[in-house]
């Protein structure tokens, strides 16, 4: 355990997918700021994955950007080896690189089916596939996925994102009991309603959960905050979880 209480993951590294924006470069800054090192993934985006590695750098951390398309197995292999090439080792893998479309079940092309299951959930397979064996080799590490709320309270019109959501989340615990005894936890953080710039594709905000407790959008920081915490030495004992940030906009037992 890393015994600076200010950079708790410090000598640490950690690959982060779809970091270029939004709550994937929030992520990656707040790593960063606890002292890991971060490999920043975009898809294709070069410039916006390059800004956020030049501000952590600017910052006093270390960090690259790397292209590379999840659902392609040679990239994703290629990701980890690029981590491994910079800074020798891989301790944190944040599976955030995610794509929503939203269309009623009987409209949805098969294409359109694929593509969100190829980036949702292969995408995440192939990156624990690549990322996993560093981790055994060196004892131990974190694995997080970004799920959503949209599989808890069955938002309509996602039929697609919900399959490959619940599948992301079977995927996670699976890892969880397979690598425990590895000294590797998973868990999985599902973020309500955040504000975000969303694209055209992704449709409106659901409406499900409009009644929540906390009644405005969550901060894309206050999902890095989470991720953070599982991250660090004192989320050892968390392993399996679906843990929802979402301003009370799920209460049952997930």
């Amino acid at each position: 355990m890393n015994q600076d209480t200010n950079q708790p993951l410090a000598g640490q590294v950690a690959v982060v997918t779809g970091a270029a924006r939004n709550i994937g470069r929030d992520i990656a800054l707040a790593l960063a700021a606890d002292g890991a090192a971060i490999v920043v993934n975009a898809l294709q985006d070069r410039d916006a994955a390059e800004a956020v590695a030049a501000e952590i750098n600017a910052a006093g951390g270390r960090a690259v950007a790397h292209l590379a398309d999840v659902t392609d197995e040679a990239q994703a292999n290629g990701l980890a080896a690029a981590a491994i090439a910079a800074f020798g080792r891989i301790d944190i893998l944040v599976c955030n690189a995610a794509i929503r479309r939203q269309q009623p079940f009987l409209d949805i092309p098969f294409a359109e089916w694929k593509e969100v299951l190829a980036v949702d959930l292969d995408g995440p397979f192939l990156c624990c596939k690549a990322c996993l064996p560093h981790m055994v080799e060196q004892g131990g590490g974190r694995v997080i996925t970004i799920g959503g709320s949209t599989l808890h309270i069955l938002t309509p019109n996602r039929a697609h994102v919900t399959a490959a959501k619940m599948g992301l989340l079977g995927l996670t615990r699976t890892i969880a009991i397979e690598f425990g005894d590895k000294g590797i936890t998973a868990n999985c953080v599902a973020p309500g309603h955040i504000d975000t710039v969303r694209g055209g594709s992704a449709g409106k905000r659901s409406t499900g959960g409009i009644q929540r407790p906390i009644e405005r959008l969550g901060r894309m920081d206050e999902i890095a905050a989470m991720v953070r915490h599982l991250c660090r030495p004192e989320g050892a004992y968390i392993t399996g979880q679906c843990i929802h940030v979402n301003g009370g906009m799920y209460l049952a037992g997930a």
